[in-house]
This record gives structure tokens, sequence and C-alpha cells, in this order.
């Protein structure tokens, strides 16, 4: 009985004070609203719940400067102080989305650039692995899962030989994303001599599981002179024609020369201070000019960058004039973006979105069925593409700007996780990525409103109640 009344006591403490936390502190009313509700009447649970998934704790730059008693909380992004200006020769066609771009980013969008696609670890892999093993000076490396298998091995023995030669070798591993795989590999490259940091580690003593807000980055810097970015993790799942019985995970890299590989450096370095504390900036000459290309990257996360994937999405979209093309693994759009893909439909710009016929996570494809009327009663295409599971994250605008990088289309990456995008103004590969996705939506099954209209009322439910959990899916 009386271990009854304490629990009783530690929850009418824990819940008024988790629920005004809460009330103050989360942004958008639908979250305080539920967050209040499962700290109130989840005994117990519910305030431990808000706790380990509600709170965002990361405090860096702007938010460290500011007295706690005056903080407006976590869940606050901060503009641009001072915008770049933009080039003077920048074609017409770009000015809209990079006036837009400048506002959002911290980097110049800057010319010069080559960015070569890679379909697949088969393409991605080797060129990644000689990188390494040519590197002179540094190699720095994020990766949300990094595999012990047979591919993860040779990229450890790769940073190994870097290590020995005296490259100054720097890998950041996600907290969570190293649990994918046995044994961890942040164990095989501590025994080798590499330098690895975890991001937001989970550990009991001290206590902190933070399942939310990871290091979703995937990010190869060779040299200051070679980048590779885009949407793939490190291990044998990307290679998708070995025979396997799963099919693989097909997924898109991007090797990147010219100046903007300054700018991937110095992200990771931004997010290596924030994990170890050790803060370390640019050194050396900037990259040479390695072709035509302008880019810039884009941050997004739970901290100073928060919304700005959100904002910069929302305005290409709207200044989009003919055609929109996007691909994803996963499709659970905020309401902003959803009503700015039916706006564009409604005034006759082609929108595509190309999403995988069956999901890794089964409960996104159901919860994404919930939602896609609402695109698809104004116009939107969707086609759902057959296996192998596909995992790129590409975004078109009238065949001439992509977007690409690490963030999917959900609540985790524009909310939760920090995202590393790249900007490509350039007709001829936002073309070829056209092209990529076209072929993708030829092959695939275009959705009707008539099939999302037709699922049986089990079906419905299941969908519906996933659905409801998209905030933190």
């Amino acid at each position: 009985m009386a271990e009854q009344w304490l629990l009783l006591f530690a929850h009418v403490v824990l819940a008024p004070a988790t629920a005004l936390h809460a009330l103050l502190y989360k942004r958008d009313p639908r979250a305080a609203f539920g967050w209040i509700a499962v700290c109130v009447l989840l005994p117990l649970g519910g305030p431990v719940l808000y706790v380990l998934f509600g709170i965002n704790r990361v405090r860096s730059g702007a938010a460290r400067r500011l007295p706690r008693r005056f903080s407006p909380g976590y869940e606050r992004g901060d503009a641009v102080a001072q915008p770049h200006p933009l080039p003077e020769d920048l074609s017409p066609r770009y000015l809209p989305l990079a006036r837009v771009g400048a506002g959002l980013s911290r980097h110049a969008l800057l010319a010069g650039n080559h960015v070569e696609t890679l379909h697949n670890g088969e393409q991605a892999y080797p060129p990644m692995l000689a990188a390494i093993r040519g590197a002179t000076r540094r190699v720095y490396l994020s990766s949300y899962i990094f595999d012990s298998d047979a591919t993860g091995r040779d990229f450890v023995d790769a940073l190994a030989d870097a290590q020995t030669r005296g490259v100054d070798v720097r890998v950041l591993v996600d907290g969570m994303g190293e649990w994918y795989s046995w044994p961890r590999v942040r164990r095989l490259l501590s025994r080798r001599g590499v330098r690895v940091a975890r991001f937001m580690p989970l550990t009991l003593l001290p206590p902190s599981i933070h399942i939310n807000m990871r290091k979703h980055h995937k990010l190869l810097v060779v040299d200051t002179a070679l980048a590779f970015t885009g949407g793939m993790n490190i291990g044998d799942r990307h290679l998708v024609s070995a025979g396997r019985r799963d099919g693989g995970v097909a997924d898109v890299q991007f090797q990147v020369r010219g100046p903007a590989v300054a700018q991937l450096e110095d992200v990771f370095l931004q997010l290596w201070s924030l994990t170890t504390g050790d803060a370390r900036t640019l050194t050396g000459p900037a990259p040479p000019s390695a072709g035509e290309m302008r880019c810039r990257v884009i941050t997004d996360g739970p901290d100073e960058d928060l919304d700005r994937l959100t904002m910069l999405l929302v305005a290409a979209i709207s200044i989009a004039r003919e055609d929109l093309r996007i691909m994803t693994p996963y499709f659970l759009p905020p309401r902003e973006i959803i009503a700015a893909l039916q706006a564009a439909a409604v005034r006759g710009v082609a929108v595509t979105v190309v999403l995988p016929a069956k999901n890794n996570l089964p409960y996104m494809h159901w919860a994404t069925q919930n939602m896609l009327w609402e695109l698809l009663s104004r116009g939107v295409r969707v086609v759902y593409q057959p296996p192998p599971f596909v995992h790129s994250k590409l975004f078109v605008v009238d065949r001439a700007y992509a977007l690409i990088g690490s963030a999917n289309w959900d609540a985790r990456s524009l909310r939760l996780n920090f995202e590393l995008m790249l900007e490509i103004y350039d007709a001829t590969l936002a073309g070829e990525l056209a092209a990529h996705i076209d072929a993708a939506a030829e092959a695939g099954e275009r959705v009707s409103l008539a099939d999302v209209d037709g699922r049986s009322l089990p079906v419905r439910l299941r969908d519906s109640v996933c659905w409801l959990f998209t905030p933190y899916l």
C-alpha cells in the first residue's frame, strides 16, 4: 500500500512538471497538447516518455549565449544574421531559389564545383575507399549506420592504414546508429588506433537515453579536395547486385569536387566539436575549381538550424513553374509541405512523388497510405516503385535545381535529426536526376485515389492508427 501511495505521489509531482515544460517549450500546439495528455493521463510512464523522447537537449551556439531564465526554449531556430551576397553572374532562373538559400544557410553559393552521381554500393564504395587509401593529410568520415560486415571492415582497414601513414583520421558515428550491427564498428576502429567519437551515445550510467535527435549525416571528406555525400550508409546492405535474398537497399551517393568540399568539411568539424568539445577550424588553401556547378550546403537540426529544410522545401515547391520530382523512402511531410504540393499541382505544376512499394519500415508505408488522398485529390502523381527497397532522397525542381543529401520527407528528418543537404544549381545534373526519377516512375505502379479509397476497413484502421503517430515516426 505504501508503494502505491509513493507512486501516486511521484506522478502527482512529475506529471505537472513535465506537462508545464511541454506547455512552455513546445512550439507546435498539437505536439504540446499531445505531450501534456501523455504526461497527465499515463501514470509515471507519461512523464518518463516525455523526458526520454520529448525534450530537446541540444544547446549550441546562440542557445548557450542566452541566460537560462530568459531562454526562449529549445524549439527555436536562428535566422542567418547576414545572408551571403549572391553571385553577380547568376542566371535569373536561379535567383528566387538562391535568395531563399542565402537566407537559410550560413554558407555561400559557390561556383566551380563538379558533382558525380554514384548508384548503389557497387559504384560508390570503390572510389570512397580509393580516396581514403590515397589520403595524405586528413580523412573525416561521418555515417549514421556503419556496419561491421565485409564492406564495413574494408573501410576500417583503409581508415586504419591511413592513420598509420600519419593522416589525421576522424570518424563520427551515431550513438544509436552504431547498434545496427555487432560487433560495433567503433570498437574495431579503436583497436586499430583510429580516432572515433559517438554522437549522443545511449548510456545507462550516467543516464543518457536519447532515441531522438540523431546525427543522420552521410559524409566523407578527404584532404579538403574530395567529398562524398548523399543518403548511403556503409555496409553490405547497399550492394544490390550481389544476389542478396532481400535485394539489398538501393541508394544514390554523390562525389563532390570544388569549393563546396570546404563547406562539407566545415559541417563535419562543427559536429565533431559539438560531440567531443574539440573545436577545430578549416586550415589550408580552399579547394580549386573543378567544374561549372554552383553548390551550397544546407544543414538542418534540432538546434539553431531548426526548420531550415522545411522552409527551403516550401519555398522551392512554391517557386516551381513546370515540374517537381520527389524520391524518398519515407514520406510523411508536415502540413505546410502538403499544402505547398497541393497548391503547386493546382496551378499546373507536374508533381511526381516516387515511393518504395515495399518499405523496410512497414508502419511508415501504412501511415503514408492514410494521407496520400490529400495529394491524389489535387492531381499529384504518386508512384510505388518495385523492389529492391530504394533509400534515395532526391528533389528536382524544373529540371534545373536539385537538392540531395541525408534528409527524408518526414518529421524525424525535418524536426528531430541533424541532416546535411547540398543544393545544386545545374541543369545538366538536375536533368540527369529527373531522368532517373522518371525511369523509376515508369517501372513502378501509379497509385490512384480509387486505390486509396478502396482499402478495406481493417487496413484503413491500421493505416490510421499508424498515421496518428506521424510526429514521432
